[in-house]
């Protein structure tokens, strides 16, 4: 399994289910971004829900955004998101920051990006922007656009790189 994939669980348990949550550890709130640790081995993570979503009237889960720290894997921020639905095989998702655009390839309901050197860029384009949105297509058809803050990012990252590298 896709280690973003079981950081997504994780996370939407915190969201999801107030008592499954007990297993995720809040760090800190940092503006519109909150850092987390949980589990063993430990992961660490900054993550965001989106200011704005796309069409407003339709039905999601919960939509976040994370960035991941596996020390156990060696793993050192890993980007994934977390749609609210379920998406096509073959589907690719668009993020934009300014005029920088990032594919991510998807599964299930999540988005990720294929290369660590891209998440790498990927990030700093986050660090000196001040909010980002990405674009997907769900099974049904229905084209969404989220929009998210990034005030608060670096903060948060850092955070979660602090608590898993001690």
């Amino acid at each position: 399994m896709h280690r973003a994939v079981r950081a997504a669980g994780i996370a939407a348990a915190l969201v999801a289910t107030p008592a499954l949550a007990q297993e995720v550890t809040l760090l800190q709130k940092f503006k519109d971004w909150t850092a987390y640790a949980a589990g063993s081995p430990k992961v660490c993570f900054a993550v965001a829900k989106p200011t704005e979503s796309n069409p407003k009237k339709i039905k999601r889960g919960p939509i976040l955004f994370y960035i991941s720290q596996w020390p156990a894997d060696k793993v050192v921020n890993e980007v994934s998101v977390k749609m609210g639905y379920p998406f096509g095989d073959g589907a690719k998702t668009t993020l934009t920051i300014g005029s920088e655009k990032f594919e991510m390839f998807t599964k299930d309901e999540g988005a990720f990006v294929e290369k660590p050197d891209m998440e790498t860029k990927l990030i700093e384009a986050m660090k000196t922007a001040n909010s980002m949105k990405i674009e997907g297509k769900s099974t049904r058809g229905t084209a969404t656009t989220d929009t998210y803050s990034l005030n608060g990012l670096s903060d948060a990252l850092d955070r979660a790189v602090k608590e898993c590298s001690g």
